[in-house]
């Protein structure tokens, strides 16, 4: 059965004296719902994240990695240099990495091989752009994602599988989008993935909204039934505000 994830994406934000405050604000927080809570500090603070956190139900998980195992990849991080400062998730794709990074369908799918080999999870984030939108081609543009960087898996794989979905066009472009379209898109990202692998493998696997998701609209949000929680980026540097989104289930 699928879980409620709610994931902080902190991006680059943050140094090690406002991460310890945020640390400290989140570990105030009362959880009223049955949600997976995980949180994405930069590489510098995720160990000192990890350690503040390990005693609580709050999962420190990381922002991005390379996909070789070592080398003279300067700057880059692996799979196991996350694992050995106790990283156990990992996201890949966000829609910053594949705009600002150039990040191609095929460096992904390279990238989520490296990460399943260490038996990591992986939060998945693909996404539709508003020319994509606005041509009716948002479908066509998720599904070539998805399947160009995943479907080269088995079906074992998506257990270690969390996707995660970025209308790209309603975040800071003015545009807005509904509880309906999110759940729109959601229901065919589990169609996509139920043809390839079957509804059983689909109905199992975890789908965020990660467009935009505040305290006043996560409860309708994750009302819909195939919206599974969110990957929430500014609402996350505020420990107040990212309970509530938490507890909206």
């Amino acid at each position: 059965m699928r879980k409620n994830i709610v994931a902080g994406n902190w991006k680059m934000n943050n140094d090690l004296s406002q991460t310890e405050l945020l640390l400290t604000d989140l570990k105030k927080q009362t959880q009223t719902s049955n949600a997976e809570v995980m949180v994405a500090p930069t590489f510098t603070n995720l160990h000192h994240a990890f350690i503040s956190l390990k005693d609580t139900k709050i999962e420190v998980i990381a922002q991005n990695m390379h996909f070789a195992e070592n080398g003279a990849y300067t700057g880059e991080i692996s799979a196991s240099m996350l694992k050995s400062v106790g990283v156990e998730t990992v996201i890949l794709g966000h829609s910053e990495r594949r705009e600002y990074f150039n990040e191609t369908d095929e460096l992904l799918a390279k990238k989520v091989d490296a990460a399943l080999a260490k038996d990591m999870r992986i939060i998945f984030c693909f996404g539709e752009e508003l020319a994509d939108r606005k041509s009716g081609k948002e479908e066509d543009v998720v599904g070539s994602q998805i399947k160009n960087a995943l479907f080269h898996l088995k079906a074992w794989d998506y257990k270690n599988i969390i996707l995660a979905y970025e209308p790209v066009w309603a975040i800071g472009t003015g545009e807005t989008a509904s509880p309906e379209q999110a759940q729109d898109m959601h229901a065919f990202i589990r169609k996509t993935i139920a043809d390839q692998y079957g509804y059983e493998i689909a109905n199992d696997v975890s789908i965020l909204y990660g467009g935009s998701v505040k305290p006043n609209n996560a409860q309708e949000i994750f009302s819909k039934p195939d919206v599974d929680g969110g990957l929430i980026g500014g609402a996350s540097l505020n420990a107040e505000d990212f309970f509530a989104i938490v507890n909206a289930f």
